[in-house]
């Protein structure tokens, strides 16, 4: 279960005021990305299940482009996601929209 910062349990043998909401082992630094993942995986969370379940909420809210661009996805793998869960931004034309 995700907790609000000031309520870390994770923070014995690092930084209490660090800013990061998983403090890595390096002051001022987060947990690194490899290490994070291998405690979700432990806690029995399948990482590429709860990454398309997290793009899957997102694609109603924003062109597959944005998405992807934002993300680090590659632009197939979110218009592929968008399709799947029914999305309407597949007619989505980008463009200059500031005038």
């Amino acid at each position: 279960m995700l907790q609000a910062k000031n309520q870390r349990t994770n923070t014995n043998t690092t930084n209490r005021h660090a800013a990061w909401l998983f403090p890595g082992r390096r002051a001022g630094r987060p947990m690194h990305p490899h290490s994070l993942a291998d405690l979700i995986r432990d806690i029995g969370i399948p990482g590429t299940a709860v990454r398309t379940s997290a793009l899957r909420q997102l694609v109603p809210q924003a062109p597959a482009l944005v998405l992807a661009r934002a993300l680090g996805f590659h632009d197939k793998t979110t218009t592929r996601v968008v399709a799947q869960a029914g999305g309407a931004w597949n007619r989505y034309a980008p463009s200059d929209h500031t005038q």
